[in-house]
């Protein structure tokens, strides 16, 4: 059930494997861990103390997050990308005691003014007021902390709809240690078990590959870790470690399929029995592909940082309800207009769930807005979606996203899907811009693919592209071209970035 278990049964087992090669065994891991949970209690933190780290991937990044788990912490992982102001309001919205950083990311971190961080600890690099880690462990003994107890990971969210919410669930009740909820998740529904070995390749301070990392762990098993995603190093990987387990985001999908035949054709990747793919919409062309080339051992589910809910569905519920992110396991998902009152089988509202209710930290106002009109207690994400006869959920996009054009409600989501898998395109946003006469016009920014120019021809060979597939009124009028979209490791598009810059600043397209 944690690292300690293993190291004393499976020592010389490779808890963590990078794409370079690096390797931390589970006696390592457990020993590391070990000594810094000591060296958290030395400074002072207690059950439910807060710490943080800003940490690409790395095998520390498991150090410190088990120091914390089994001390009985809450810990918060910062994306790496965070300018000094947003690494700043997290880090103090969080109430954080100790941040460790990396060179990488000391530039930023060492810039971070919060008065309650009274121990700053550099994975590598030199900064002044940060303390070498690996010195300051030195000292510490390797035997657990006497007071052992779960943590909590305390994350944000992205902020693509503004600033990052802080989701701080109560700690766990019990003794130490006990399975994660996602554990038990992946244990029943994907397999997971202690022979398996579990590709992650996005960043680990985002929740999915954290939570599940750590569950990995939580069974003895492998998790091998990419440091970036790339769609040929990722079949490779497969290859070299005959992976067993994955999960992943859409957007790596699509860039999978985009590679050449003879590419995709030369890994193996038989050895692959569970794939698991949430964070996005995905678009049901790329799926099917997706199904035929690994076969029917792809699933999907729909929920969030928050844990609110658990929606899910196999490779073959999918294909007998194509688009659907499946049917909820955590109880009952309601669709309601803007009034609370629930919609009919069929019509789009926002999605609620019955089960499991959250709270943004510092935040009563977003709290209270992820709430039901009604006062029932049930809670939203902020996705747009309907449920089918059979109760499968379907997902239109999010709320925030939607463009009402002339007095119609268009959901942007199904014109992304569509431009997403065209050759020419490596990324793609549609989103409302102003019109005089509309209200709001459907615009696209593409980033074109690798060679290929962004051209006024290319921007009308798009918008052909989109309404042979899709009603004339849900395609872009307009297309712009950027080398690059604003879009998180993850997979996350930041839109709202790109929309602002519209709202602001751009002029109001013609007829």
């Amino acid at each position: 059930m944690h690292p300690g278990a293993f190291a004393e049964t499976t020592p010389d087992k490779a808890a963590v494997v990078m794409d370079d090669g690096r390797t931390l065994t589970y006696a390592e891991l457990d020993a590391a861990s070990n000594r810094l949970a000591h060296l958290l209690r030395a400074a002072g933190l207690t059950v439910g103390d807060h710490i943080a780290f800003v940490l690409e991937n790395r095998p520390e990044v498991f150090v410190v997050a088990w120091a914390a788990q089994r001390a009985g912490l809450y810990y918060t992982a910062c994306s790496t990308r965070l300018g000094v102001d947003e690494l700043q309001y997290i880090v103090n919205d969080c109430g954080a005691r100790v941040l460790v950083a990396s060179a990488s990311t000391l530039g930023t971190a060492s810039q971070v003014e919060a008065p309650a961080v009274q121990l700053r600890l550099a994975v590598d690099g030199e900064a002044e007021g940060w303390k070498p880690l690996d010195a300051a462990l030195a000292a510490q003994p390797t035997t657990p902390v006497d007071d052992e107890a779960e943590g909590s990971d305390m994350l944000y969210s992205s902020g693509t709809t503004g600033r990052p919410k802080g989701v701080k669930p109560p700690l766990p009740e019990g003794p130490f240690p006990q399975m994660s909820a996602i554990g038990t998740l992946a244990i029943a529904l994907f397999g997971m078990g202690q022979d398996s070995v579990y590709l992650s390749p996005a960043p680990l301070y985002h929740a999915a590959p954290l939570r599940f990392s750590m569950a990995v762990h939580r069974v003895g098993a492998t998790v091998v870790v990419m440091e970036r995603f790339d769609p040929e190093a990722f079949l490779a990987l497969v290859e070299r470690h005959r992976v067993t387990f994955t999960q992943v985001v859409p957007t790596m999908f699509v860039r999978l399929l985009k590679l050449p035949d003879e590419v995709r054709d030369r890994y193996d990747v038989s050895s692959l029995s569970a794939v698991v793919h949430a964070a996005a919409p995905c678009p049901v062309e790329a799926k099917e592909r997706m199904i035929a080339w690994w076969g029917p051992i792809i699933h999907e589910y729909y929920a969030g940082t928050e844990g609110n809910g658990f929606v899910y569905c196999t490779s073959e519920q999918w294909m007998a309800h194509k688009g659907t992110v499946g049917t909820s396991l955590l109880g009952p998902v309601h669709i309601l207009d803007e009034d609370g009152a629930e919609v009919p089988v069929g019509r789009t509202g926002t999605v609620y769930f019955e089960a499991g209710g959250f709270e943004y930290h510092h935040d009563p106002e977003k709290t209270a807005g992820s709430r039901d009109p009604q006062g029932r207690g049930w809670t939203t994400l902020g996705d747009v979606g309907y449920l089918d006869e059979e109760g499968y959920l379907y997902l239109t996009d999010r709320k925030a996203y939607m463009i009402i054009s002339g007095g119609v409600n268009i959901y942007p989501q199904e014109a992304e899907n569509a431009l997403a898998l065209h050759p020419k395109v490596a990324d793609v946003a549609v989103f409302g811009i102003p019109d005089d006469e509309m209200g709001e016009a459907v615009h696209a920014v593409v980033q074109p693919a690798d060679g290929v120019a962004a051209t006024d021809a290319l921007a009308r060979e798009l918008i052909a592209y989109c309404r042979d597939r899709l009603a004339h009124y849900k395609c872009p009028r307009t297309v712009a071209f950027r080398p690059e979209l604003p879009r998180h490791p993850t997979g996350k598009l930041y839109k709202r970035l790109l929309r602002d810059e519209y709202w602001s600043t751009a002029p109001t397209p013609g007829p």
